[in-house]
């Protein structure tokens, strides 16, 4: 009899670990799921401001052909071609603010000085939502390795997690105007 009872303890506290772990991974998939949103936006963000500024007249027409044509790309990519298109705008946007004449341009423009710091903030965002995104697929995978997970198969039809690798290094015009913007006196 104590046998039983022993065994039927062990079970319950066997279920008690699966259902915890399930449910685990299954806040962790929301977390990706909410952080991927998250990083969605904020690249949109990006490209939205980058296709204005593009459009807006302040730059020579192959600087605002290059920075159109890359966030245009970025804003239709699919999900297959998203972190090249991605990687891609970066790089235009580095290319067209290579310099700090072209932020100076930017924000003496009408409107400008809002469109720069908009700019400046998409670009910070990025790379901050990516992170959060990698840091729960991250998380999210290590649960996914252990061997309780995958006999029990825990994670359910869920995809593997997968990371989104892109370049989202910022111009350095724009750091050194957005570091001049925090400063003393402004």
């Amino acid at each position: 009899m104590t046998t039983l009872i022993w065994i039927a303890a062990g079970l319950l506290l066997v279920g008690i670990y699966l259902s915890w772990t399930a449910g685990r991974l299954d806040r962790l998939h929301a977390r990706i799921d909410a952080a991927r949103a998250a990083l969605d936006a904020q690249l949109l963000r990006r490209a939205s401001i980058a296709q204005e500024l593009a459009t807006a007249g302040v730059f020579d027409p192959a600087a605002s052909m290059v920075l159109y044509q890359a966030a245009h790309a970025a804003r239709l990519a699919e999900d297959e071609q998203r972190e090249v298109a991605e990687s891609e705008l970066s790089q235009a946007l580095r290319v067209v603010f290579a310099e700090s004449a072209q932020v100076r341009a930017v924000r003496d423009a009408p409107g400008g000085q809002d469109s720069a710091a908009e700019l400046v903030a998409a670009v910070r965002r990025v790379p901050m939502a990516r992170r959060f995104h990698n840091d729960a697929v991250r998380a999210a995978r290590a649960v996914r390795r252990h061997r309780t997970v995958r006999w029990f198969r825990l994670a359910g039809h869920a995809p593997f997690p997968l990371a989104f690798e892109m370049d989202d290094e910022p111009p350095a015009a724009l750091v050194d105007f957005a570091a001049g913007a925090e400063g003393p006196g402004h």
